[in-house]
Protein backbone atom coordinates (compact mmCIF):
# COMPACT_ATOMS: atom_id res chain seq x y z
CA UNK A 1 0.00 0.00 0.00
CA UNK A 2 1.00 3.35 -1.13
CA UNK A 3 2.46 5.66 1.92
CA UNK A 4 -0.38 8.86 1.63
CA UNK A 5 0.51 10.43 4.89
CA UNK A 6 3.42 12.84 3.30
CA UNK A 7 0.57 14.32 0.88
CA UNK A 8 -1.87 14.69 3.60
CA UNK A 9 0.88 16.44 5.78
CA UNK A 10 1.48 19.13 2.91
CA UNK A 11 -2.46 19.48 1.89
CA UNK A 12 -2.89 20.24 5.63
CA UNK A 13 0.12 23.00 5.81
CA UNK A 14 -1.00 24.67 2.59
CA UNK A 15 -5.30 24.62 3.62
CA UNK A 16 -3.47 26.27 6.97
CA UNK A 17 -1.33 28.54 4.91
CA UNK A 18 -4.51 29.72 2.89
CA UNK A 19 -6.18 29.64 5.94
CA UNK A 20 -3.96 32.56 7.54
CA UNK A 21 -4.11 34.49 4.10
CA UNK A 22 -7.23 35.07 4.22
CA UNK A 23 -7.98 35.79 8.00
CA UNK A 24 -4.54 38.84 7.13
CA UNK A 25 -6.64 39.62 4.13
CA UNK A 26 -10.20 39.80 6.27
CA UNK A 27 -8.30 42.42 8.51
CA UNK A 28 -6.44 44.10 6.30
CA UNK A 29 -9.57 45.35 4.55
CA UNK A 30 -11.70 45.59 8.15
CA UNK A 31 -8.46 47.69 9.10
CA UNK A 32 -9.64 49.93 5.90
CA UNK A 33 -13.08 49.96 6.28
CA UNK A 34 -13.14 50.81 10.04
CA UNK A 35 -12.32 53.99 10.54
CA UNK A 36 -15.08 55.19 12.65
CA UNK A 37 -14.24 52.37 15.30
CA UNK A 38 -17.21 49.39 16.31
CA UNK A 39 -20.45 49.78 14.48
CA UNK A 40 -24.13 48.76 13.78
CA UNK A 41 -23.50 47.12 10.58
CA UNK A 42 -25.87 47.95 7.57
CA UNK A 43 -28.17 45.85 5.63
CA UNK A 44 -27.20 43.57 3.62
CA UNK A 45 -25.63 44.74 -0.10
CA UNK A 46 -23.01 44.16 -3.23
CA UNK A 47 -20.63 45.28 -2.22
CA UNK A 48 -21.30 46.33 1.57
CA UNK A 49 -20.74 49.92 2.78
CA UNK A 50 -18.12 50.77 5.21
CA UNK A 51 -19.51 50.18 8.87
CA UNK A 52 -21.69 53.60 9.90
CA UNK A 53 -22.71 53.75 13.67
CA UNK A 54 -26.12 53.67 13.85
CA UNK A 55 -27.24 53.08 9.97
CA UNK A 56 -30.45 52.32 10.77
CA UNK A 57 -31.04 55.62 12.45
CA UNK A 58 -29.48 57.16 9.40
CA UNK A 59 -31.68 55.24 7.06
CA UNK A 60 -34.71 56.22 9.25
CA UNK A 61 -33.66 60.01 8.70
CA UNK A 62 -33.45 59.86 4.99
CA UNK A 63 -36.86 58.00 4.85
CA UNK A 64 -38.45 60.34 6.79
CA UNK A 65 -41.34 62.95 6.11
CA UNK A 66 -38.87 66.17 7.20
CA UNK A 67 -35.95 65.54 5.40
CA UNK A 68 -38.34 64.26 2.59
CA UNK A 69 -40.35 67.55 2.87
CA UNK A 70 -36.61 69.74 3.34
CA UNK A 71 -35.69 68.17 -0.23
CA UNK A 72 -39.12 69.51 -1.64
CA UNK A 73 -38.38 72.94 -0.34
CA UNK A 74 -34.99 73.07 -1.65
CA UNK A 75 -35.86 71.58 -5.19
CA UNK A 76 -38.83 73.78 -4.96
CA UNK A 77 -36.93 76.80 -4.83
CA UNK A 78 -35.30 79.05 -7.22
CA UNK A 79 -31.63 79.80 -6.12
CA UNK A 80 -31.02 83.67 -5.17
CA UNK A 81 -29.03 85.97 -8.37
CA UNK A 82 -26.80 88.85 -6.97
CA UNK A 83 -23.75 88.64 -4.14
CA UNK A 84 -23.82 88.79 -0.47
CA UNK A 85 -25.44 91.83 0.34
CA UNK A 86 -28.66 91.09 -2.02
CA UNK A 87 -31.97 90.62 -0.47
CA UNK A 88 -33.27 88.09 1.77
CA UNK A 89 -36.36 85.85 -0.08
CA UNK A 90 -38.64 85.09 2.77
CA UNK A 91 -40.40 81.57 1.47
CA UNK A 92 -43.63 80.85 2.90
CA UNK A 93 -44.36 77.60 5.12
CA UNK A 94 -46.29 75.00 2.98
CA UNK A 95 -48.33 72.17 4.68
CA UNK A 96 -47.30 69.97 1.29
CA UNK A 97 -43.77 71.43 0.14
CA UNK A 98 -43.94 67.98 -2.41
CA UNK A 99 -46.73 68.66 -4.16
CA UNK A 100 -46.47 68.85 -7.99
CA UNK A 101 -43.12 67.75 -7.65
CA UNK A 102 -42.28 64.38 -9.77
CA UNK A 103 -42.02 61.32 -7.64
CA UNK A 104 -38.89 60.55 -6.11
CA UNK A 105 -36.73 58.19 -3.33
CA UNK A 106 -33.88 59.30 -1.62
CA UNK A 107 -31.02 56.73 -1.72
CA UNK A 108 -29.49 55.23 1.61
CA UNK A 109 -26.53 57.20 2.96
CA UNK A 110 -23.13 56.75 2.13
CA UNK A 111 -20.04 57.48 4.37
CA UNK A 112 -18.69 60.62 3.12
CA UNK A 113 -14.78 60.60 4.30
CA UNK A 114 -12.05 63.22 5.26
CA UNK A 115 -8.46 63.96 6.11
CA UNK A 116 -8.25 64.62 9.67
CA UNK A 117 -5.96 67.45 11.10
CA UNK A 118 -3.92 64.69 12.75
CA UNK A 119 -2.73 63.69 9.25
CA UNK A 120 -2.34 66.86 7.86
CA UNK A 121 -0.62 68.14 11.26
CA UNK A 122 1.88 65.13 10.64
CA UNK A 123 1.08 64.14 14.23
CA UNK A 124 -0.65 60.79 13.25
CA UNK A 125 0.75 57.81 11.29
CA UNK A 126 0.38 57.61 7.86
CA UNK A 127 -2.23 54.74 8.08
CA UNK A 128 -5.89 54.55 6.86
CA UNK A 129 -7.18 54.70 10.70
CA UNK A 130 -5.42 57.71 11.25
CA UNK A 131 -5.69 59.68 7.87
CA UNK A 132 -9.50 59.57 7.21
CA UNK A 133 -12.15 60.28 9.28
CA UNK A 134 -15.66 59.62 9.03
CA UNK A 135 -17.72 63.09 8.98
CA UNK A 136 -21.03 63.46 7.64
CA UNK A 137 -23.24 61.04 5.74
CA UNK A 138 -24.40 62.20 1.84
CA UNK A 139 -27.77 60.81 0.09
CA UNK A 140 -28.56 61.47 -3.49
CA UNK A 141 -32.08 60.94 -5.45
CA UNK A 142 -32.69 58.31 -7.29
CA UNK A 143 -33.67 60.64 -9.96
CA UNK A 144 -33.52 64.13 -11.07
CA UNK A 145 -36.51 66.52 -10.49
CA UNK A 146 -36.97 69.11 -12.84
CA UNK A 147 -33.87 68.95 -14.47
CA UNK A 148 -31.91 69.19 -11.01
CA UNK A 149 -30.44 66.99 -8.26
CA UNK A 150 -29.71 67.47 -4.98
CA UNK A 151 -27.80 65.54 -2.32
CA UNK A 152 -28.64 64.72 1.52
CA UNK A 153 -26.29 65.83 3.76
CA UNK A 154 -26.23 64.23 7.67
CA UNK A 155 -24.32 65.04 9.97
CA UNK A 156 -23.69 62.96 13.65
CA UNK A 157 -26.30 64.20 16.14
CA UNK A 158 -24.64 64.31 20.15
CA UNK A 159 -25.22 61.37 21.66
CA UNK A 160 -25.97 59.27 18.79
CA UNK A 161 -27.86 59.05 15.80
CA UNK A 162 -28.11 61.60 12.29
CA UNK A 163 -29.48 64.71 11.66
CA UNK A 164 -30.24 66.61 8.42
CA UNK A 165 -26.97 69.09 7.77
CA UNK A 166 -28.01 70.18 4.65
CA UNK A 167 -29.41 70.02 0.86
CA UNK A 168 -26.96 70.67 -1.56
CA UNK A 169 -27.22 70.85 -5.62
CA UNK A 170 -25.99 68.29 -7.54
CA UNK A 171 -25.21 64.88 -6.79
CA UNK A 172 -21.15 64.53 -6.97
CA UNK A 173 -20.59 63.90 -3.14
CA UNK A 174 -22.32 60.53 -3.87
CA UNK A 175 -21.56 59.87 -6.59
CA UNK A 176 -17.73 59.51 -5.59
CA UNK A 177 -18.83 58.05 -2.47
CA UNK A 178 -20.76 54.89 -4.06
CA UNK A 179 -17.42 54.12 -5.33
CA UNK A 180 -15.50 52.63 -2.30
CA UNK A 181 -15.47 49.06 -2.69
CA UNK A 182 -15.23 46.19 -0.36
CA UNK A 183 -11.57 46.60 0.66
CA UNK A 184 -11.03 50.11 -0.72
CA UNK A 185 -12.31 53.38 0.98
CA UNK A 186 -12.94 56.75 -0.92
CA UNK A 187 -11.87 60.09 1.28
CA UNK A 188 -11.73 63.48 0.15
CA UNK A 189 -9.42 66.40 0.41
CA UNK A 190 -12.36 69.58 0.89
CA UNK A 191 -10.27 72.24 0.33
CA UNK A 192 -9.81 71.64 -3.38
CA UNK A 193 -12.49 68.95 -3.62
CA UNK A 194 -10.00 66.60 -4.48
CA UNK A 195 -11.61 62.45 -4.07
CA UNK A 196 -9.12 59.90 -3.66
CA UNK A 197 -9.63 56.02 -3.22
CA UNK A 198 -7.57 54.14 -0.72
CA UNK A 199 -6.01 51.04 -1.60
CA UNK A 200 -4.13 49.00 1.45
CA UNK A 201 -1.75 52.50 1.73
CA UNK A 202 -1.78 53.95 -1.92
CA UNK A 203 -4.05 56.90 -2.60
CA UNK A 204 -5.22 56.92 -6.13
CA UNK A 205 -6.96 60.22 -7.55
CA UNK A 206 -10.90 60.12 -8.71
CA UNK A 207 -11.18 63.23 -10.24
CA UNK A 208 -9.15 66.42 -11.64
CA UNK A 209 -8.78 68.03 -8.41
CA UNK A 210 -6.89 65.27 -7.20
CA UNK A 211 -4.92 64.66 -9.93
CA UNK A 212 -3.84 68.02 -9.48
CA UNK A 213 -3.72 67.97 -5.39
CA UNK A 214 -0.86 64.66 -6.51
CA UNK A 215 1.07 66.91 -8.79
CA UNK A 216 -0.41 64.70 -11.69
CA UNK A 217 0.57 61.54 -10.66
CA UNK A 218 -1.58 58.05 -11.14
CA UNK A 219 -0.70 57.44 -7.51
CA UNK A 220 1.23 57.52 -4.46
CA UNK A 221 2.16 55.85 -0.70
CA UNK A 222 -0.31 57.04 1.53
CA UNK A 223 3.10 58.72 3.28
CA UNK A 224 4.19 61.12 0.52
CA UNK A 225 -0.29 61.86 0.79
CA UNK A 226 0.56 63.29 4.03
CA UNK A 227 3.98 64.99 2.80
CA UNK A 228 1.57 66.58 -0.09
CA UNK A 229 -0.92 68.06 2.87
CA UNK A 230 1.09 68.50 5.29
CA UNK A 231 2.92 71.34 3.14
CA UNK A 232 -0.42 72.93 1.43
CA UNK A 233 -2.67 73.06 5.23
CA UNK A 234 -0.48 72.47 8.36
CA UNK A 235 0.46 76.04 9.02
CA UNK A 236 -3.30 76.61 8.66
CA UNK A 237 -4.58 74.64 11.11
CA UNK A 238 -7.02 75.74 13.97
CA UNK A 239 -4.56 78.04 16.79
CA UNK A 240 -2.39 78.96 13.65
CA UNK A 241 -1.29 82.04 12.93
CA UNK A 242 -3.14 82.45 9.40
CA UNK A 243 -6.17 81.47 11.45
CA UNK A 244 -5.87 83.76 14.52
CA UNK A 245 -5.31 86.58 12.41
CA UNK A 246 -7.93 85.99 10.31
CA UNK A 247 -6.74 85.14 7.05
CA UNK A 248 -9.29 81.81 7.06
CA UNK A 249 -11.39 79.72 9.61
CA UNK A 250 -8.73 77.44 9.77
CA UNK A 251 -8.39 74.09 8.52
CA UNK A 252 -11.22 71.86 9.51
CA UNK A 253 -12.63 68.45 8.23
CA UNK A 254 -16.49 69.28 9.23
CA UNK A 255 -18.27 71.02 7.08
CA UNK A 256 -19.95 74.49 8.42
CA UNK A 257 -23.47 72.35 7.85
CA UNK A 258 -22.74 70.68 10.75
CA UNK A 259 -23.20 73.26 13.51
CA UNK A 260 -27.10 73.35 12.40
CA UNK A 261 -29.30 72.24 15.26
CA UNK A 262 -31.23 68.83 14.50
CA UNK A 263 -34.41 71.58 14.69
CA UNK A 264 -33.22 73.95 12.43
CA UNK A 265 -31.91 72.09 9.23
CA UNK A 266 -29.47 74.19 7.47
CA UNK A 267 -30.27 73.75 3.56
CA UNK A 268 -27.18 74.92 1.66
CA UNK A 269 -27.14 74.96 -2.74
CA UNK A 270 -23.47 74.57 -4.13
CA UNK A 271 -23.87 78.17 -5.47
CA UNK A 272 -23.67 79.47 -1.90
CA UNK A 273 -27.52 79.78 -1.34
CA UNK A 274 -28.64 78.90 2.12
CA UNK A 275 -32.15 78.07 3.16
CA UNK A 276 -32.15 78.63 7.08
CA UNK A 277 -35.52 77.64 9.12
CA UNK A 278 -35.52 80.50 11.70
CA UNK A 279 -38.47 81.20 14.16
CA UNK A 280 -40.25 78.95 12.17
CA UNK A 281 -40.06 81.00 8.94
CA UNK A 282 -37.59 79.78 5.77
CA UNK A 283 -35.42 82.28 4.53
CA UNK A 284 -33.30 82.07 0.97
CA UNK A 285 -29.92 84.10 1.07
CA UNK A 286 -26.71 84.39 -0.42
CA UNK A 287 -24.10 83.70 1.47
CA UNK A 288 -20.08 84.16 1.08
CA UNK A 289 -18.04 80.75 0.77
CA UNK A 290 -16.10 80.32 3.87
CA UNK A 291 -12.26 80.14 2.77
CA UNK A 292 -10.72 77.47 4.55
CA UNK A 293 -7.08 77.80 3.51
Amino acid sequence: MRDTSGTRTSSKRADSRFSRLSIVFALSASALLSVVGPAHAAPAKDPLPADIPDYQAALNAVKSADVRNAVCRFLSTPVPSGGTGGPVQTIPETAEPCRGLPAFTIKDPLALNEITPGFVAGTSQPLPTEAVKLTQLVSSLNTTVNGRNATVMLAPTQGGGWHLAAVRDGDSDAAYAAKATVGTLVFTEPQIRGWYQLKLTTVEPLNDQARQGLGGQASVSLSDYQKLVKARYADKLPGSEYDTKGYSSGYSPQHKADDASSSIPLIAGGSGAALVLAGGAAVLRRRRRASIC
